[in-house]
């Protein structure tokens, strides 16, 4: 069977990375952890990471191998919550561990990954076939820092 894993590289810190996200992140845990045992490019046997991991229902794999290319905004992990607690407790745990907010419900954490903390409510709103409400919506929501579920609704009334 065919699976498909997004993969993310990191400079250092790998363990500490997924274990901070499977702890943040419900339904998530960590798999295997490889270490290769030969000489790679990003240096002699051993110094190579890897670890295999899920967050909800999405599979990842997170390699430690030393500088390579900065994470930035072309990929995320967007996190879709039922609830402001929801939102607030993860939002919360990523700038407490480091993270640097940002608009429209986006954030940094402290390895420079990207990632969208989101009401699945807003998805529902914006992609609704009343495109005025939508429109509304869309103009609170950019106006906005970490998303807040009862503005958005008022927009969308």
């Amino acid at each position: 069977m065919l699976k498909v894993s997004s993969n993310l590289w990191f400079e250092k810190e790998v363990q500490e990375a997924v274990e901070f996200y499977v702890a943040t992140i419900p339904n998530s845990s960590m798999g295997r952890t490889t270490i290769l045992p030969a000489e790679t490019p990003s240096g002699p046997p051993g110094s190579v990471k890897i670890i295999g991991f899920k967050l909800g229902d999405q599979d990842f794999v997170a390699m430690e191998a030393g500088p390579l290319d900065a994470f930035n905004h072309a990929f995320s992990i967007s996190v879709e919550c039922e609830t402001q607690a929801q939102i607030d407790r993860i939002w919360n745990a990523f700038l407490d561990n480091g993270g640097v907010e940002e608009q429209c419900g986006w954030l940094k954490d402290r390895w420079g990954l990207s990632w969208q903390i989101v009401p699945r409510a807003l998805i529902e709103m914006i992609s609704g076939p009343d495109r005025e409400r939508a429109k509304r919506v869309t103009e609170v929501m950019l106006d906005m820092v970490k998303l807040d579920i009862a503005k958005l609704e008022q927009a969308y009334r």
